[in-house]
């Protein structure tokens, strides 16, 4: 919806809220005016049902309002002596217009002095649980979302079973934009594995549908920092609406809401404005290569040649570090028919293996410059793979680029899909929005994010920007970090457990926090003996 439309919409729901609680304000002594006013309609509500005026604000608060709603129901008929299970079922049944009937057809009295303690136990903990829902959504919406690693893409910096805290006020706070779906829940609801929200997918059908009216255009809170070269970032997958992932090919009947795609971590390698390049597999930005922080540790494939003499496989993982490669149906790194083990390694880790007597050699695996690797924006002229890629501009909000059919590919989807704009190719003119043109002005900044897994990573060299309205947050602080492979006690890495996730090593605060929590307990039993005492 436009900002106008939701203007309407607004009235609208005054309108309805006034036609069936103004019997309500005047019974519990209030003027018919008052439930009117918007807003202040609200507050007047809040006083009538003895609940705090702050209260208020968490009805315009999106997804958080969903639940505030029904509370705010049960509440208000409680407060008129509408107190039995099958009061409070049909009122959440009837989306609240059960008021209606009991104001146009029932003789209510208003409860002033409402004795909170006394009323229904199940009712009250019911509203209780619904209200720790809200704080936990309001906490997992505006400030920390958990997540946890699902690939490789970023070993050794982050671990898959890695389950981390991210921060979203670090970027600015996005608000959301499906305002009807579950609280906590992204795409889809756990174990039944259906959608958690509600919304008509079918592309065709996504301006006319009702649900998808109920969208609000996007917003983000002001950020604390900016994204900043090789900063870790947890976005939205923009290619997330596209049907074969294998070959990017964009989905003609398919849509997602921007806050519902799939949520991803990758390393942001260039900013707003950057030129970058990738040569040989190692990034240049503006022409100079990338100046990488010390936690980061880049992940290449090598051919490990042992001319098939078998290597320790527990050496391989814990003295060499190799956690990816070529594996046989047990899991086991397995020799090639040359005689060879394919592993993911940093360079580090393959000039260690090099040192080993029964290693004859050890070779990075790269594909030759010119030899296409159906890269984006997927032109097979330009001959560009992973491992030597562009040069390509990164789009920065309010630059200008010139458009004609050899630049388009590279701005199409973001002038189509993250823009919005029509898009129409007439022989060699381009017509956007109705109108010829010869250059396009970006509306919005973009990104580049990549694996430092560089081989083994599904990144933006497959399917291009990421807009910052799909930015979700940064990575902080690593809580638990889980090996599936590991036995017994040493399923958790113990050195990643509460760890700070720019930290160049792993360094766990486990202990502090035993510490400092044993601290706290023993200090508040320490000061309820002293105010016994006193007493």
């Amino acid at each position: 919806m436009s900002a106008y439309q939701w203007f309407l919409f607004f009235l609208f729901i005054q309108i309805v809220h006034f036609l069936g609680t103004w019997k309500l304000y005047e019974i519990a002594g209030r003027k018919r005016w008052e439930a009117i006013i918007p807003v202040y309609n609200a507050i007047i509500l809040m006083k009538i049902i003895s609940r705090p005026t702050w209260w208020t604000l968490l009805l315009f608060i999106p997804i958080i309002n969903l639940i505030m709603f029904p509370v705010i129901w049960v509440e208000t008929i409680r407060s008129f002596g509408k107190n039995s299970r099958l009061d409070t079922f049909l009122v959440i049944a009837t989306l609240g217009f059960y008021i209606y009937y009991i104001s146009y057809t029932q003789k209510l009295n208003y409860k002033a002095e409402r004795n909170l303690n006394l009323e229904n136990k199940t009712a009250d903990t019911v509203s209780s649980l619904l209200f720790a829902i809200i704080v936990a959504t309001l906490v997992h919406t505006y400030f920390i979302q958990p997540f946890t690693i699902p690939s490789s893409s970023l070993e050794k910096t982050l671990y898959i079973g890695d389950f981390l805290f991210v921060s979203k006020i670090n970027f600015g706070a996005r608000a959301p934009m499906t305002t009807i779906a579950m609280p906590m829940v992204h795409d889809s609801i756990p174990l039944l594995g259906v959608k958690s929200y509600l919304f008509n997918d079918d592309i065709t059908k996504k301006e006319t549908s009702i649900l998808n009216k109920f969208q609000l255009p996007y917003f983000r809170f002001p950020a604390i920092e900016t994204i900043k070269r090789n900063d870790i970032v947890v976005f939205n997958q923009p290619a997330d609406t596209l049907l074969d992932m294998d070959n990017f090919k964009p989905a003609r009947n398919y849509y997602k809401p921007i806050d519902k795609k799939t949520n991803l971590v990758k390393r942001c390698v260039a900013v707003p404005g950057d030129s970058l390049e990738i040569r040989q597999g190692d990034v240049y930005i503006n022409g100079k290569p990338s100046k990488l922080p010390e936690s980061a540790k880049l992940q290449y494939n090598f051919f490990v040649n042992t001319q098939g003499t078998s290597m320790d496989q527990n050496s391989l993982t814990n003295m060499y570090g190799a956690r990816d490669g070529l594996k046989d149906g047990n899991g086991n790194f397995a020799l090639t028919n040359n005689g060879e083990y394919v592993l993911t390694l940093t360079d580090n880790e393959a000039n260690r293996i090099a040192n080993n007597p029964v290693v004859k050699s050890v070779k990075k695996y790269l594909l030759p410059k010119g030899e296409d690797g159906d890269v984006f924006p997927h032109i097979h002229s330009l001959g560009w793979n992973i491992d030597n890629f562009g040069p390509i501009y990164i789009p920065k909000k309010g630059a200008t680029v010139r458009l004609d059919k050899k630049t388009l590919p590279f701005y199409k989807r973001i002038i189509q899909e993250y823009e919005e704009n029509t898009l129409l190719i007439n022989g060699d003119t381009i017509i956007i929005n109705g109108k010829p043109v010869n250059s396009y002005t970006f509306k919005q900044d973009y990104y580049w994010m990549m694996g430092d897994n560089r081989q083994n990573s599904l990144d933006a060299r497959f399917w291009g920007y990421v807009p910052f309205d799909h930015v979700v947050g940064k990575p902080v602080f690593i809580w638990l970090s889980w090996d599936r492979d590991g036995k017994g006690i040493q399923k958790i890495r113990w050195n990643r457990v509460f760890s700070f996730v720019n930290d160049e090593e792993p360094k766990s605060y486990l202990i502090h926090f035993l510490i400092g929590l044993a601290a706290f307990f023993v200090g508040e039993y320490f000061w309820k003996k002293r105010k016994e005492k006193k007493v």
